[in-house]
């Protein structure tokens, strides 16, 4: 028997020992490290907006803008219920003058232009403050969760669910509302609702249903049309 190679076949075993050891070492950290299986797949990438030219029936004046393609879809569902609640003699909306903003997920308001007596007339403008200034806002808080009045009188909105939120905005109009469209003109900012619920208002306006029927019945008040 050759016992020169013992020394070097017990040094292989040994080598090979550690060797394996240091493998499954390094593996186990590995696999310590690795996401397990079936986790939470990596974040996609950011949505692009989408070129839109129209909101609705309404082209867009100025040309095509930018929007995140959710809420161009909101657009479209408020400007339809607008024009579903305004008066028979008028057209649907021609055209819609505003800028897009954000990341394409806010809009800012300047008019509503649409056809009656075969002319083009302004339903809404941002610089007129009448009722049909306030319906228009009664109408956007029926789409959106957030609704400012910027200066000159454009409406900013912003994309998200609609419901009540019990910000200062819906506060301020709420309030507005009651004292110009429903002749409560003691309503104030803490007692609105009480005022509302003696006028013969049913249901409660900042639960997510009495929010819009309170908004839809602002808005019809405001064009006129709520005897039809």
């Amino acid at each position: 028997m050759n016992e020169s190679h013992s020394p070097l076949s017990r040094r292989r075993i040994l080598l090979g020992a550690a060797a394996a050891s240091a493998a499954t070492v390094a593996g186990a950290s590995a696999a310590h490290a690795a996401p397990p299986a079936g986790g939470a797949p990596p974040a996609g990438p950011a949505r692009r907006p989408v070129a839109r030219d129209r909101i609705a029936t309404a082209r867009l004046a100025g040309g095509p803008a930018r929007f995140q393609a959710d809420f161009h879809e909101r657009l479209d569902a408020w400007l339809a219920f607008w024009s579903a609640n305004s008066p028979r003699i008028w057209s649907t909306p021609t055209e819609v003058e505003g800028q897009a903003g954000g990341d394409g997920d806010a809009f800012t308001l300047h008019a509503i232009r649409v056809i009656r007596d075969d002319e083009t007339r302004d339903a809404f403008a941002a610089g007129r403050s009448d009722a049909a200034h306030l319906a228009t806002l009664a109408s956007l808080h029926h789409h959106f969760p957030s609704v400012r009045v910027e200066a000159g009188g454009a409406l900013r909105v912003a994309d998200g669910p609609a419901g009540w939120t019990g910000s200062a905005g819906q506060v301020a109009f709420a309030t507005t509302a009651c004292r110009e469209l429903w002749g409560l003109r003691a309503a104030d900012a803490t007692d609105w609702r009480e005022h509302l619920s003696r006028a013969g208002h049913g249901g409660d306006p900042t639960s997510r249903s009495g929010w819009a029927a309170f908004t839809r019945a602002s808005l019809r008040r405001g064009l006129r049309t709520d005897s039809y």
